[in-house]
């Protein structure tokens, strides 16, 4: 949800309130409960006290689609002294809001201006999402909203998830789900372990109905953390698995199997209609001059990467539908299906054996044991090559045949195969596949450090790279790269930048230059304090009251040499004490030591997985600290 953009839309709605309502400023016992939930969530201005969310199932005759309804009854409060927040809802073609509704607690509607519109956002070009919203004012402590709406789905299968969180804690919450026995659906608990959440299961036999409630108090707000995991891995929620119905002998199969998600997947696939003639001059230009498989592979691969832009498309059944090669290829952009598209139907023209490969990417935590349009959110290519799978990733820019991204190692991936379906997983990687490197020859001469430089970076780190620099212009690119060099640390110069070929994405990246870095050296009678550090890496990187695991974009090792000679006539006194870290999520080592004149100085920071969980960011704080105390201290030479 991207929520930076909506919070911009939102402010533009105006803003209607009825001040000529009794009844509605709040009482005593009102100001007493607010200020009792605010001392528990602090950094909270709204609260929900009971939320309802209720469903029901029925059967469109026409078209043969068990629809929902889906109700949410809510009492917002005010715990702080005055609050504005936004209630919004989505929906699209396959759904609609039918109430949406403000009371006073004397159960008068607030008049609040609502809005209705295409939601809109930079990766979202054309789509038919859109969101209702309002803007609420809470005009003190202890006010008081209920809150109404009713959405319809028209087809079950887009009615996937119930989740217990809100952006606001909610002190009691029920889900009530009212199921007839003429369809057969799953409710798949999800992370509920370590909860307190009660649930009770009845039977209707007169109304042949089964009455699901889950009951849940005192849940804390979803934490608002960048660079936290996925939805899924964090907080408990209910899949909500239709797979079959026989209303009045009208059978049929939903999602019972997955099988039959990869049937409906493949039903959409075969309503395509590829013009691949549009293709085959291309195609023939780009693997004319190719002496091998792996070059032509490499030569498509690469021209999609580079020249067709990557737009989400979320316009109905597009959403899930691949958009024809011919159309993404002479538009020059597409979604990742599309995109997927196109790099199958020119690999096919080139002689290969490609295909549609729908996954989940990280952020998701389910796999395809679990039938339901909630398990992926991405497509890919696969092409069979020499008993081997390559997996393409048209929507990477800058990334190299085999490196791929940390959002989908190690995930499951449903492979067409004609009317049947393979089940693969992406290969993992690991840190050394994403190595950069720094190293600097340099010489102490009066208070400046001066020498060569050279960095390189593999993987990831390379296309990382290749991503921000090529995000300038190209006038702005030589500055950007000298700043970016030299720290934007006004006390170091860089000059004599050379760069391997930055538009090879297979071999190393490397960058050599010259550096002076100034304001290094204090001398005090017959001693010279040398301040050595000038990278400083992860000097700012720390935690603090953080709720999640941090993710990493990839799995990372930067290795650092620094080599400085010293002075003739000078010796060390002391150096600094060396620092060795080493736990499940990350790896530091930090050494000096004395070769003749050259002081040797080694920094390595690995994150091995990607990740720094919560149960070891107290560890890393300490160990920054250390890392710190380090970075700040000198190095003392006296005259010999």
């Amino acid at each position: 949800m991207h929520f930076k953009t909506l919070f911009i839309l939102l402010l533009l709605g105006n803003l209607s309130v009825s001040w000529g309502q009794k009844n509605i400023d709040p009482t005593p016992k009102d100001i007493e409960l607010a200020k009792s939930i605010r001392s528990k969530y602090s950094k909270q201005d709204i609260a929900i006290l009971e939320s309802t969310e209720t469903i029901y199932f029925g059967f469109n005759k026409s078209n043969s689609n068990v629809t929902v309804d889906f109700a949410v009854k809510e009492v917002l409060m005010n715990i702080n002294h005055r609050a504005d927040i936004y209630k919004y809802e989505f929906y699209d073609s396959s759904s609609k809001i039918e109430t949406f509704l403000l009371k006073y607690r004397n159960d008068k509607t607030a008049l609040f201006t609502v809005q209705d519109e295409f939601y809109k956002d930079k990766d979202l070009f054309y789509n038919d999402a859109r969101v209702k919203h309002v803007q609420i004012d809470f005009p003190v402590q202890g006010y008081t909203y209920n809150y109404t709406m009713n959405k319809k789905f028209e087809d079950i299968k887009y009615f996937t998830t119930l989740h217990f969180n809100d952006e606001f804690p909610v002190l009691d919450k029920k889900i009530e789900i009212n199921v007839p026995d003429w369809l057969e659906i799953e409710l798949k608990e999800m992370n509920f372990n370590g909860h307190k959440i009660e649930k009770t299961q009845t039977k209707d036999a007169k109304n042949k109905t089964t009455f699901y409630t889950y009951h849940f108090k005192d849940i804390p707000a979803v934490f608002k953390e960048e660079n936290s995991p996925g939805r899924s891995y964090l907080y408990p929620h209910i899949l909500v698995l239709a797979k079959s119905y026989d209303y009045n002998g009208r059978k049929g199969t939903l999602f019972k199997t997955t099988a039959d998600l990869y049937g409906w997947y493949k039903s959409l696939v075969d309503q395509m209609k590829d013009d691949t003639e549009q293709l085959k001059s291309k195609v023939n230009e780009l693997t004319a001059k190719a002496t091998s498989d792996e070059e032509k592979i490499k030569n498509i691969y690469y021209w999609v990467q580079d020249n067709i832009r990557y737009i989400a498309f979320e316009d109905g059944i597009a959403g899930f539908k691949p958009d024809d090669s011919h159309q993404v290829f002479s538009k020059r952009y597409g979604d990742c299906k599309g995109m997927a598209n196109l790099i199958k139907q020119m690999l096919k023209i080139a002689g290969f054996d490609a295909r549609l490969t729908w996954i989940g990417t990280k952020h998701i935590a389910y796999n395809y044991s679990i039938p339901s349009l909630s398990v992926d959110n991405h497509m890919i290519c696969t092409v069979f090559l020499k008993n081997k799978k390559i997996f393409l990733d048209g929507t990477e820019k800058f990334s190299s045949i085999e490196n791929y991204a940390e959002r989908i190692q190690n995930k499951e991936v449903m492979i067409e195969n004609g009317k049947e379906f393979i089940i693969d997983k992406v290969p993992m990687g690991n840190a050394e596949m994403n190595k950069e490197t720094f190293r600097a020859k340099l010489t102490l001469e009066k208070d400046k450090l001066k020498g060569s430089c050279n960095r390189s970076y593999n993987g990831e780190s390379r296309s990382q790279f290749l991503n921000i620099y090529n995000s300038f212009e190209t006038d702005k690119k030589e500055e950007a790269l000298v700043n970016y060099l030299a720290k934007r640390d006004k006390n170091n110069f860089v000059k004599e930048v050379k760069t391997s070929d930055l538009k090879n994405r297979d071999a190393k990246l490397t960058i050599d230059y010259i550096l002076e870095s100034s304001n290094r050296v204090s001398e005090f009678d017959n001693e010279i304090y040398l301040n050595f550090e000038f990278m400083n890496e992860y000097k700012s990187f720390t935690f603090k009251d953080r709720e999640t695991d941090y993710e990493f974009d990839f799995k990372t090792l930067y290795d650092s040499e620094i080599s400085i000679t010293l002075p003739s006539g000078y010796k060390i006194e002391k150096l600094p004490e060396n620092l060795s870290v080493k736990n499940e999520d990350f790896e530091i080592d930090i050494q000096f030591t004395l070769k003749g004149k050259e002081l040797i100085y080694k920094k390595v920071f690995t994150f091995k997985n990607a990740i720094l969980r919560k149960s070891q960011q107290e560890s890393w704080n300490n160990t920054q600290k250390k890392i710190n105390e380090i970075y700040n201290s000198s190095i003392t030479l006296s005259k010999l």
